[in-house]
């Protein structure tokens, strides 16, 4: 008997690894996937893109049990094909919780796809019940990656830290930045002073909303899709003083009209599409970009198949150029989702292809670097310092 009770519990043990050290990749590979087209760039687009200052608002890589310094295939983002794809500056995200059956409609808070991926993973025990605690192992995994990448990979937190990146860019060193961002506010747990918490650790981002409404602001996939709250306005406030930029994407029409009103800097939507490229309820209205452009604010254009309709650099050009012709040439940039269970034609080794895309659609080397990362470098530049 003492022989079987062993038996099974090494064959429990055996089990238990198998499943935390298999399941989360297996999840993985199922949700961010790439088409595995191939995208043809002249030596032209090659040449100009080597020049351009990348910047990608958003990739929710810290979210999967993966070594940002591992050279793989997996997902959408590491550190090898930031630096093959030429990306100056990476914002990664903290997802702490999503809603089951999450859809572009209508979404429950009161479920969470998150806390099993969490224990799978074998995430710190603090985790498991805290989405403030899964924000602050995020931004430890980055810090992390950060001591062990020889240099390689720079946490940028001040406005100092993004103009010392830039020039040791262009004095050819090879260094790529990362900038932390919250998937929305829900990771405050009710509380303006873990705003504070939040940028102790790194944080230089805020997102008020994601697929649900949060006690900050309605989501524009949430039940009640409301306007910004009474504390969602003090965490703006707070944030704005902080030197941590706002992100409205996910954000309910009302919210993100609200936000605007009492912003004093630029905010971004991070990651998204338009409707008049792909209507969607996801995409932001011609009205909203105008709006945004207003603030002085950058909208981040994504590559997955929900925000451009197709997963193609043509598709991505598409939605660049009718933002550019609504909002302007100085409020449009990329933000990708990767990684954020989407499906993808390319990876971020290969953004040369939407540099090529947008060549080929006619517009500027000058335009194309704004785009490209630009834009978004002048905003953070203004966001990133404390009042």
């Amino acid at each position: 008997m003492k022989k079987l009770v062993w038996g099974t519990a090494a064959l429990l043990g055996v089990a238990a690894v198998g499943f935390f050290g298999f399941a989360p990749g297996i999840v993985e590979r199922g949700m961010n996937r790439n088409t595995g087209a191939t995208w043809p760039v002249s030596a032209q687009a090659q040449a100009l893109h080597k020049t351009l200052t990348v910047i990608d608002l958003h990739a929710d890589t810290l979210m999967w049990k993966r070594d940002l310094l591992s050279k793989t295939d997996q997902g959408h983002v590491d550190l090898n094909r930031l630096e093959a794809g030429n990306v100056a500056l990476q914002v990664f995200s903290s997802v702490t919780k999503t809603p089951r059956g999450q859809n572009y409609e209508r979404n429950s808070g009161e479920t969470d796809n998150i806390t099993p991926l969490v224990i799978a993973q074998g995430q710190p025990v603090r985790t498991w019940n805290s989405l403030l605690e899964r924000s602050l192992w995020h931004a430890e995994k980055l810090h992390d990656v950060e001591a062990r990448s020889a240099g390689r990979l720079r946490i940028i937190t001040s406005p100092a830290d993004l103009a010392r990146l830039l020039a040791d860019r262009a004095a050819g060193k090879k260094v790529t930045g990362a900038l932390l961002s919250t998937e929305g506010g829900q990771n405050l747990e009710g509380q303006v002073a873990n705003v504070a918490r939040l940028q102790a650790a790194g944080f230089r981002m805020l997102g008020l909303a994601h697929f649900f409404d949060t006690e900050l602001a309605g989501s524009m996939a949430g039940e009640q899709k409301g306007g910004l709250t009474p504390l969602g306005a003090e965490v703006v406030r707070e944030a704005e003083k902080r030197g941590m930029i706002i992100d409205v994407a996910h954000s309910s029409p009302a919210a993100f009209a609200d936000v605007l009103k009492i912003a004093t800097r630029p905010v971004v939507v991070s990651h998204g599409g338009v409707k008049g490229a792909c209507d969607t309820p996801r995409n932001l209205s011609d009205d909203q970009l105008r709006a945004l452009a207003a603030n002085g604010g950058v909208v981040g254009i994504g590559y997955w198949d929900a925000a451009i309709c197709q997963p193609t650099p043509e598709a991505t050009a598409k939605a660049i150029l009718h933002a550019v012709s609504v909002a302007g040439i100085d409020h449009v940039g990329l933000g990708s989702d990767y990684d954020g269970a989407t499906t993808v034609g390319f990876d971020t080794a290969h953004l040369d292809a939407v540099t090529q895309a947008l060549m080929t659609a006619g517009m500027s080397a000058a335009d194309i670097a704004k785009v490209m990362g630009g834009n978004t470098a002048r905003l953070l530049a203004a966001g990133l310092a404390p009042r």
